[in-house]
């Protein structure tokens, strides 16, 4: 993304803002603002009325970019960056990198923390590259080969942000197309919803079991078997299929993923009862 230079953004963290934001929300804000003053990138003053805190963009010739290096392995997930690139006509650009399993699971056992292989391959499988025919918003996308990269995957790059910065999204650029692709997105989103909201499920069934005091070697196969049973109703819900614990949802009318949510909930408390009665 490109921020324009000279403007003035109200910090977040005065007035209702801060009851709208939680605590980690506000520190990762903190951190970045000071990541930006750090590099001479912003400027704080009082402001006029005595409110508050403003930050201001620091003059530069140069163009300032927002890398946000995450997998982002679905397109709900990228299309909510986009979305904030269209709300404030900024640019708006994605770089993929391609890389066969096989290669990703060489380099993650070379880390000083590897993932477990079993996480590896479910990103594989869940991961979604850009739809350049499909999906308008992702045109300005580049694909490259991560496990060959040469001197023109460079030249590629610089094209790419010239381009994104010499076009950035329009505020009021829709289409029929875009907007069908728009709810294709939305539907997207609910499973990513799902999983967060999953992931957490799991993280706190954790706590319980090491509360509950499940042998430490006992805690890996409870984690794998609550990731691979979490796989499962999500795919579920990806798929539109009948979930597989028909008792737990009370209403055949309810949204699929609070279904899912609440299948998930009693399924896990169910495995880590296992391991808890032992």
């Amino acid at each position: 993304m490109e921020w324009p230079h000279q403007e003035n953004i109200s910090n977040p963290l005065d007035g209702h803002f801060t009851k709208e934001l939680d605590k980690r929300t506000q520190n990762i804000l903190q951190r970045f603002l000071a990541c930006c003053r750090g590099q001479g990138l912003l400027s704080s003053a009082e402001s006029d009325a005595g409110a508050g805190r403003s930050w201001t963009l620091a003059a530069t010739s140069r163009p300032l970019y927002l890398i946000l290096d995450d997998n982002f392995y679905y397109q709900s997930m990228r299309y909510e960056v986009y979305q904030l690139a269209r709300k404030y006509s900024l640019s708006f650009c994605q770089l993929f990198l391609e890389c066969p399993l096989e290669c990703c699971l060489q380099r993650n056992r070379l880390r000083s923390h590897p993932l477990p292989d079993q996480t590896i391959c479910l990103m594989a499988r869940r991961i979604e590259m850009p739809d350049l025919k499909k999906n308008a918003w992702e045109q300005n996308s580049l694909i490259l080969k991560s496990f060959d990269c040469t001197s023109e995957d460079n030249e590629q790059i610089i094209s790419l942000l010239a381009a994104a910065l010499e076009n950035p999204v329009k505020q009021n650029e829709e289409n029929t197309e875009q907007k069908e692709a728009d709810r294709a997105i939305c539907a997207a989103s609910t499973v990513h919803q799902a999983d967060q909201t999953c992931r957490r499920i799991i993280s706190q069934t954790m706590k319980d079991a090491k509360d509950k005091n499940v042998p430490s070697s006992e805690m890996k196969s409870l984690a794998e078997e609550l990731n691979k049973l979490k796989a499962e109703f999500l795919e579920d819900l990806r798929q539109g299929n009948e979930l597989k614990n028909q008792s737990c949802i009370q209403n055949q009318h309810s949204d699929p993923a609070t279904s899912v949510i609440s299948s998930f909930q009693h399924e896990a408390t169910n495995v880590v009862n296992k391991y808890i009665l032992k």
